[in-house]
């Protein structure tokens, strides 16, 4: 089928499998912290393409490249502002890679995440910078090859509308934006989920939804309020599993695959129609997200 895979996943899929974490995937194999996640898309490129891999074996149909924190602001804390072209073109195309070798069809998502500042008046940075990083993302991720841009795990409206803009200043592709909601319902910035599709619909945006935050049940509450604000968008709903605690110093997360099942499920019964999960996430919980959906699994015998 001609034209763009992941537009095409939204004409023919009922429901789409996303993704895990790529972070908790990273630190299974090594990264130290305080590393910089996007450098390994340079220096460790196999290990990035095993994360894709694993969760396209799993399930998964769109795969979000290891950009999250891919601007130049944010590469700035390591001394990389200078390679955001370079970090982020390879993160799409390995990603890319992955993707054409699927045996079902498989959508390359450009996560683009938030800067890691404040826009003002409340904190440092101005909304123009914010904008500029943002698109010189999006134009490497674009000429990378992804297939919709990715705007992920936002708190404040502007940044999403700074991101937004950026977007569409240097690319025509798909775009997607999802806001954490994790302090009594709104983001860490105020922002409730009702008031999030209201702005976003006006921003020409019709697939939108709740990542991170604080686990599962939390997060449906998010997507029904939604739902109940918008019925004819596009949902997206990827929780964290479970929530994050401390063992052998190490954090972890208190969501089995079974329990991610049952999130899944639920999710699609809320409404959503892009399901996956985010921090503590991996390949066995997409798996068992698939199992309870009915979706295919490639990398089952």
């Amino acid at each position: 089928m001609a034209g763009n895979r992941f537009e095409n996943l939204l004409k023919s899929e009922d429901i789409i499998l996303l993704d895990g974490a790529m972070g908790t995937m990273l630190i299974r194999s090594g990264i130290s912290p305080g590393d910089c996640p996007e450098a390994w898309n340079v220096d460790q490129p196999e290990n990035i393409r095993a994360v894709h891999r694993g969760y396209i074996q799993a399930g998964s149909r769109i795969i979000l490249t290891n950009t999250f924190g891919g601007t130049g602001i944010r590469l700035r804390r390591h001394n990389l502002e200078g390679r955001v072209g370079e970090l982020n073109r390879e993160a799409a195309r390995i990603a890319r890679l992955e993707a054409d070798a699927a045996t079902n069809p498989v959508a390359v998502g450009g996560s683009i995440g938030p800067t890691g500042s404040i826009l003002k008046p409340i904190g440092p940075l101005d909304y123009n910078e914010a904008r500029d990083a943002f698109a010189e993302q999006a134009q490497a991720l674009h000429e990378g090859g992804v297939d919709v841009l990715w705007i992920e795990t936002m708190s404040d409206l502007n940044e999403v509308k700074a991101a937004h803009e950026s977007v569409r200043s240097v690319s025509d592709l798909p775009v997607v934006a999802t806001m954490s909601f994790d302090t009594a319902g709104r983001t860490m910035m105020g922002i409730k989920p009702g008031q999030m599709v209201k702005v976003l619909t006006d921003l020409g945006l019709f697939v939108m939804g709740a990542n991170c935050g604080k686990g599962p049940d939390e997060l449906i509450i998010s997507i029904q309020a939604m739902k109940a604000e918008n019925p004819d968008i596009t949902l997206v709903a990827k929780a964290n599993a479970g929530l994050p605690k401390i063992e052998a110093g190490q954090v972890v997360y208190d969501g089995s695959p079974e329990v991610m099942a049952e999130y899944a499920l639920q999710a699609q019964k809320t409404g959503a129609r892009l399901i996956g999960g985010c921090c503590g996430s991996t390949p066995e919980h997409i798996q068992a997200m698939a199992q309870a959906l009915g979706l295919p699994i490639p990398g089952e015998k």
